[in-house]
C-alpha cells in the first residue's frame, strides 16, 4: 500500500493544514482488543528513530505505517495492535518528535502547526495542548497527538516557540494557539 508523499509545509496555508489533518484516516486502535501476543522487539529512541531487533528502520514509510497502528495502554506503556495481534513496543520518551512548525497570526489570534517525524500534521490548541516539563537535561516541551500520545517538540523548534514567547510580551512567557495559551514553564 503506498502512501502520499508528505507535503511540503511551508507551501501550506494553517487551513489547508487543518483540512490535510482532518483527511487523515487512521485505523480504529482503540477499538481492536485482541489478545496480546508478545513482544514486537521494536523500541522508538528518545529522537524518535524506530529500530527493529537494535537495527535502525531506514524505510519512512514504515515508520509511518507502524506509527498508525500505535496506541498507548492504560497502564502507560505502548502497544503496536492489529485487529488479530498485540505486540509491546518500547518508547524512551515519546513515540512522535515534532520536527517542523508553521505560524501564521499573532497573540491571541495565533495558530502553530507541526508536522511529526511520521509526517502528521497537529495544530496545537484546544484538543491538542502543549506542555512543558524540566529535566536534568533542560526544558522538554511536548505536544499531545492523540490518545494519550505525544510528540516532543525538537530543540530547533522549541527555540522558535521560546522566540515567539519573548516576544509576545506575556506574564508568565508562553504562546497562543487557536485560542489557547500554553506558559513556556513547567506545570506545577
Amino acid at each position: 500500500m503506498p502512501m502520499d508523499p508528505l507535503p511540503d509545509l511551508a507551501s501550506l496555508s494553517l487551513a489547508d493544514i487543518a483540512r490535510l489533518a482532518a483527511d487523515a484516516k487512521l485505523p480504529p486502535v482503540a477499538s481492536w482488543n485482541p489478545t496480546h501476543c508478545g513482544d514486537s522487539e521494536m523500541r522508538i529512541a528518545r529522537d524518535g528513530t524506530w529500530y527493529h531487533q537494535g537495527t535502525p528502520i531506514g524505510r519512512e514509510t514504515m515508520v509511518r505505517l507502524f506509527s498508525t497502528i500505535l496506541r498507548r495502554e492504560p497502564d502507560g506503556g505502548y502497544v503496536l495492535v492489529t485487529p488479530v495481534e498485540k505486540l509491546d513496543i518500547a518508547v524512551e520518551d515519546a513515540p512522535f518528535v515534532a520536527v517542523e512548525m508553521k505560524a501564521e497570526g499573532e497573540g491571541r489570534d495565533a495558530s502553530l502547526a507541526f508536522r511529526l517525524n511520521t509526517g502528521d500534521l497537529v495544530t496545537a490548541g484546544p484538543a491538542h495542548p502543549l506542555r512543558f516539563a524540566e529535566d536534568a537535561d533542560g526544558p522538554r516541551p511536548y505536544l499531545m497527538v492523540r490518545g494519550g500520545m505525544e510528540a516532543l517538540i525538537a530543540r530547533p523548534i522549541y527555540y522558535e516557540l521560546a522566540e515567539r514567547a519573548i516576544d509576545g510580551g506575556e506574564t508568565p512567557p508562553g504562546i497562543w494557539s487557536d485560542g489557547d495559551f500554553f506558559a513556556l514553564e513547567p506545570a506545577a
